[in-house]
């Protein structure tokens, strides 16, 4: 009867830890640095196309009023 006594709680302990452990490595980030986690995420955007680059026609539209203006100051003043 002592010796079921003993193995009983030392059952138990041992089962106590091993879920002790399993429940620690559920909560754990699958990512071992932050480096790892931005590099994933920025992945991800740009799987989702949030980092497409549009051209900006704010140069060619300015370049092209400036040029009016020019032509019809010339023509203005000529």
């Amino acid at each position: 009867m002592d010796s079921s006594r003993r193995r009983n709680p030392q059952a138990a302990l041992m089962s106590l830890e091993a879920a002790a452990a399993s429940a620690r490595g559920g909560f754990g980030c699958m990512f071992s640095t932050s480096e790892e986690f931005e590099m994933a995420l920025i992945t991800e955007r740009r799987a989702q196309g949030r980092y497409v680059q549009r051209r900006m026609r704010w140069p060619a539209i300015l370049f092209i009023g400036c040029a009016l203006m020019v032509a019809g100051a010339a023509l203005l003043f000529g």
